[in-house]
């Protein structure tokens, strides 16, 4: 198969990631995003914000990150953020997936976005750690752009968001902050995000 056939084939499958479901809601409440709008999403999001980054980012890199990280889920489907049954299998998953799709390309370009999407996955460089940064912010803000309908659909709890989020400050503690601040707190104060503890220390 020629270079360019190569190309296409990959480009008419990755199509199959409109197909995958999410669990945040659009902003109007009606439906469930999609991965590819997910995807789109926050690689507007770091265009905008990218200036909030701790370190300075390459933003065409991050970009790029964000816009292959979920092609796995083609074949290994969304995990729910608070699914912890399904965590313990996404790995494996995953890695399959990331075998079949990006095998799919000639192999330089096989071996670099394979590369990106374990880089992002290893969350140790500052450009992976801004992508998840932006992987977790933009669910919380569409969550709160709901009324917190996903958080209230699926029991979620204060503690639940903090773990997931332990280290979006590490991309950046300027949108952290800003996050808890305008997002998740507002929500535990009007009960849509469960606090069994009630108290604004834990917060």
């Amino acid at each position: 198969m020629e270079r360019i056939d190569q190309q296409f084939e990959f480009l008419r499958e990755i199509d199959k990631e409109k197909f995958i479901g999410r669990q945040t809601y659009l902003t109007d409440g009606k439906r469930k995003e999609n991965d590819a709008e997910h995807a789109w999403h926050m690689a507007i999001m770091t265009i905008l914000l990218g200036e909030y980054a701790n370190e300075e980012i390459d933003v065409l890199k991050t970009v790029t990150m964000l816009l292959i990280h979920d092609i796995v889920e083609i074949d290994a489907g969304d995990t729910y953020a608070y699914d912890e049954e399904g965590k313990k299998t996404q790995r494996e998953r995953e890695e399959k997936a990331a075998e079949r799709i990006f095998g799919l390309l000639p192999k330089d370009q096989c071996r670099k976005m394979r590369s990106l999407w374990e880089e992002f996955e290893a969350c140790e460089t500052k450009e992976a750690k801004f992508a998840r940064t932006m992987d977790n912010l933009q669910p919380v803000m569409l969550n709160d752009a709901t009324d917190g309908k996903a958080w209230e659909e699926h029991d979620v709890w204060l503690q639940q968001i903090l773990n997931r989020n332990r280290n979006t400050a590490d991309g950046s503690q300027t949108l952290w902050e800003y996050s808890l601040n305008r997002f998740i707190r507002p929500n535990v104060e009007k009960g849509r995000i469960k606090d069994s503890e009630k108290r604004k220390d834990s917060i």
